[in-house]
């Protein structure tokens, strides 16, 4: 995913006015407006990098006049104690801004560092991992993109781009008479041949009764490593498998091994721990 920069523009906007209000009382009561300065973004610790872009909005936004120099590469992998970027020009702008720009930069490098450990766990399988919809209200479009640079790949990004059939669905589709062939088909006829059409399912006879009825993807639920292997062995080559539910670092090798297509893990945009990143600023005049 690529940052959507109409987008972009305004979640920044949105975030400076919750912060700055009416104005920044302390900078502006202290610091001279003619006060210039130079900053520099550092990584206390090591993590994958991601949201420079957004914090060159946020100072574009602030003070069109200040200069943002990226040091490293969005997505790269950076060690304790590298400068990720330089910000020079208007003083009063570095400091209104920072805090804005740092909690962008330490979420968005927090997701891609943590998206990071969890591909490297299963780099050498046929195996892709996905992220899901739980994400910050609001900051959706940032954190899918902070998925991607840490070498994931986005599920749907909303419910408009893809059906998915879960287990609320089914369950509410089945008091009326409707079973899992009828809401594929009920699907298929809505939205056309082009779109993907997901189920949702909880055993390996729901699942090879979504391949039958023309799934395009089929999402195993909280399954057990062994009904994995046998779903993989019924249906995996006539349609694509995604294994989810309650996946950490320490079993999604496993899952991986059972010859899934897709792993997806709600917990790389709704538990990833913000990396450590400061902004330290000197005087230049």
């Amino acid at each position: 995913m690529d940052l959507p920069y109409d987008l972009l523009e305004d979640i920044v906007r949105r975030a400076l006015r919750e912060d700055i209000g009416h104005g920044d009382l302390t900078t502006l009561a202290t610091i001279p407006a003619d006060a210039q300065a130079k900053a520099s973004l550092v990584s206390k610790e090591a993590g994958v990098v991601a949201g420079l872009p957004v914090v060159t909005a946020v100072y574009q936004a602030v003070d069109p006049s200040l200069v943002v120099s990226p040091q490293v590469t969005e997505g790269e992998t950076v060690e304790a104690g590298t400068i990720l970027a330089h910000i020079s020009g208007g003083a009063r702008g570095i400091l209104t801004g920072e805090r804005v720009a740092l909690n962008f930069l330490q979420r968005m490098s927090g997701i891609a560092t943590l998206t990071a450990r969890y591909v490297a766990l299963v780099r050498d399988l046929p195996v892709r991992l996905l992220d899901t919809r739980k994400t910050t209200p609001g900051l959706r479009v940032l954190e899918k993109y902070a998925v991607v640079k840490g070498g994931g790949v986005n599920h749907r990004v909303g419910l408009y781009d893809a059906v998915m059939l879960k287990d609320n669905h089914l369950a509410l589709l089945s008091a009326h008479g409707c079973d899992i062939s009828e809401a594929v088909r009920r699907a298929r006829a809505a939205v056309g041949p082009l779109v993907n059409i997901e189920v949702e399912v909880e055993s390996v006879e729901q699942a090879r009764q979504a391949a039958a009825d023309g799934a395009d993807v089929i999402l195993l639920d909280n399954m057990t490593g062994a009904a994995m292997r046998e779903a993989v062995a019924a249906v995996g080559h006539r349609v694509v498998l995604e294994a989810s539910g309650g996946i950490t670092l320490e079993t999604i090798r496993a899952v991986a091994e059972t010859g899934v297509n897709y792993i997806s893990v709600g917990a790389l945009t709704h538990s990833a721990r913000a990396l450590d990143i400061s902004l330290d600023v000197v005087a230049t005049q």
